[in-house]
């Protein structure tokens, strides 16, 4: 599986982004998809997961009931729509897939395919 992140960019306190991971291959509804972060100086940490078909999700406490993740199998992309962003939330955003709703923790060492990553600056 290719991931080719896409979206990131440059928003003030308060704002919103909605950033895209499109997928190649034809296995893409066979895995869980996700996003990690990494901030300048700090370890990659764990954002989101969906599940294959859409019905699962699970978020990192620091950005539940602002960010969204979903999923197109169509279209073989997941999204991850971050409303109400903070300052704290400047990070270069990770998409990942992987077989194992287990792997979608910490740093995400186990995650098997990652996406180029895309950058998100938020300003105060």
């Amino acid at each position: 599986v290719q991931l080719q992140a896409s979206g990131g960019g440059l928003v003030q306190a308060g704002g919103s982004l909605r950033l895209s991971c499109a997928a190649s291959g034809r296995t893409f509804s066979s895995y869980l998809m996700g996003w990690f972060r990494q901030a300048p100086g700090k370890e990659r940490e764990f954002v989101a997961v969906i599940g294959r078909s859409g019905g699962l999700t699970t978020y990192a406490d620091s950005v539940k009931g602002r960010f969204f993740v979903s999923r197109d199998n169509a279209k073989s992309t997941v999204y991850l729509q971050m409303s109400s962003l903070k300052p704290e939330d400047t990070a270069v955003y990770y998409c990942a897939a992987d077989l194992n709703y287990d792997h979608y923790v910490g740093p995400g060492l186990y995650i098997d395919y990652w996406g180029q990553g895309t950058q998100v600056t938020v300003s105060s």
